[in-house]
């Protein structure tokens, strides 16, 4: 089963925005950082544009946050590239002729409901600048020093 990386990958490339203010970043040049395709890149911050959490003009290479990291939470983040898609997903194909293959879906959507307030709750109050700050202290980096690529 395949699951999503977009989130991740978003606050990626908004900590390497917020972390490489002015600089020319194409979507190349983010892409190399994720490790991914320039053409998946363009499509996230699309939807981070979109959802006025960046800003970019076609065509020149210098987005910038649209926020100060500080006004930018994970949930912005999270419903900017999943919308209202929720974060656990019950299975719909069980089969209809058995009893449990249908309740046990009924007996847990409450309990994923109950999940996902619990986890947008949280999301609500971990900021990119939050993240920026957790990624410096595990990578070694302070405020004055170069961040490479």
């Amino acid at each position: 089963m395949k699951y999503s990386t977009k989130l991740s990958d978003a606050a990626h490339v908004l900590a390497f925005l917020a972390l490489h203010p002015g600089a020319a970043l194409t979507s190349e040049r983010i892409a190399e950082s994720v490790q991914t395709n320039p053409a998946y890149i363009r499509q996230l911050m699309s939807a981070l544009r979109k959802a006025g959490l960046l800003v970019s003009v076609k065509g020149h290479p210098r987005p910038t946050l649209a926020k100060e990291p500080d006004g930018i939470t994970l949930l912005d983040m999270y419903r900017a590239i999943e919308g209202d898609k929720p974060i656990l997903h019950q299975d719909t194909h069980t089969n209809p002729d058995c009893g449990v293959g249908v309740n046990i879906q009924l007996a847990l959507r409450d309990y994923y409901d109950e999940i996902q307030k619990v986890a947008e709750d949280r999301m609500s109050t971990i900021t990119l600048q939050d993240i920026i700050d957790t990624y410096r202290k595990k990578a070694g980096v302070n405020n004055e020093t170069e961040v490479s690529a």
